[in-house]
């Protein structure tokens, strides 16, 4: 897998550079439910330049796939922070008594 192609993948799926796995799901639901052949058939379309979009889509959708099945996830405090930036404030400025809890 080359960074180009998960941009591709990105691209396509109209993501930008952080998305959750939750994310990635339901667009893919919803490209494939949008350009799926059959569907479009019904409505009297072309149906080959559905074909071609479906396979892009669900190439797409596998790339991404395998990325997140490869990635390590961190449990560092430092991401954990980066994720939560509300419990960095909390955990910074909580006992202060001007931001924090008063006393």
């Amino acid at each position: 897998m080359k960074f180009e192609e998960l941009q591709e993948a990105l691209t396509i799926f109209g993501l930008e550079g952080r998305a959750t796995l939750a994310e990635i799901k339901t667009r893919h639901r919803e490209l494939a439910k949008r350009y799926h052949p059959d569907s479009r058939r019904k409505k009297g379309q072309n149906g080959e330049s559905d074909n071609r979009q479906i396979r892009r889509i669900n190439a797409a959708y596998h790339l991404l796939l395998a990325y997140t099945s490869e990635y390590a996830f961190s449990f560092s405090e430092e991401e954990f922070y980066r994720q939560n930036p509300e419990a960095h404030l909390q955990n910074q400025f909580g006992n202060d008594p001007l931001w924090g809890k008063s006393r």
